[in-house]
């Protein structure tokens, strides 16, 4: 079965470069690839900044996702937070959120959604499992690493079967591009080439990315070009479309 996955850091779904807060403009980047799961990171709720709105819902109604998870990592002081989402076309039948954070800094966490997902081409109604995860990390080398150790070490990942589809997106933050061949490569992960994702507006570093286990193979990852997405965020969105076996 063939899938598609867009991440997005959408920074609240201000623009980088105009400081204007216009969430209908995040969710014109996504509608352009129609995408069947979402992984957001710095999405906002009840913060004053941004009128108060709960972004995965509203991004949610906007695009057409029944099926939503959101986790708020930091909270404000005037109120409200931000974190990380998942939207998704299949059903969510199981949701979780990873705690991750390596005191004193910043709180961090991976979001993780299970969906059982349809195959298309086989006979009856078949289905399978498949777990997404959605990350971002810190912004420093040492912090990244204990997190993505963190992470493989935490349930409900350490206790998967080897061939289970496992898909792990986001914003590694990875400035130096070692983590994939350090951390994820020998937990039996693949990933692409690093692609330049920020800032968006003249990308010059590769902070966001798409890894698979199991099951799920990489056929190709690419990153938005449309100006429009130069604007909407600081970051450009990646879109990756897999097989599932």
């Amino acid at each position: 079965m063939r899938l598609r996955l867009l991440t997005y850091n959408i920074h609240k779904c201000i623009g980088g470069l105009d400081r204007r807060y216009d969430p209908l403009r995040i969710a014109h980047v996504i509608a352009r690839y129609q995408p069947d799961v979402v992984a957001l990171q710095e999405v906002d709720q009840h913060a004053r900044r941004t009128n108060a709105d709960r972004q995965v819902d509203l991004l949610g109604d906007y695009l057409g996702f029944r099926h939503r998870t959101f986790f708020p990592n930091v909270g404000l002081r005037s109120g409200g937070g931000y974190g990380n989402a998942i939207l998704s076309r299949f059903p969510l039948t199981e949701t979780s959120n990873i705690d991750v954070t390596v005191p004193p800094k910043k709180r961090r966490s991976v979001l993780h959604a299970r969906y059982r997902i349809r195959m298309n081409g086989t006979p009856g109604k078949h289905t399978r499992t498949l777990h997404v995860f959605n990350l971002h990390l810190g912004l420093s080398g040492i912090e990244r690493k204990i997190q993505l150790r963190k992470f493989l070490e935490s349930q409900p990942f350490a206790g998967m079967h080897h061939r289970t589809p496992v898909i792990v997106a986001g914003d590694f933050n990875d400035v130096w591009g070692t983590l994939g061949r350090k951390l994820l490569a020998p937990a039996g992960f693949s990933g692409t080439h690093p692609l330049r994702t920020f800032p968006a507006w003249g990308p010059l570093r590769a902070l966001d990315a798409v890894y698979v286990r199991g099951d799920a193979r990489l056929m190709r990852v690419y990153r938005a070009r449309q100006s429009l997405a130069r604007r909407a965020s600081d970051h450009l969105p990646l879109v990756a479309d897999l097989v599932i076996e």
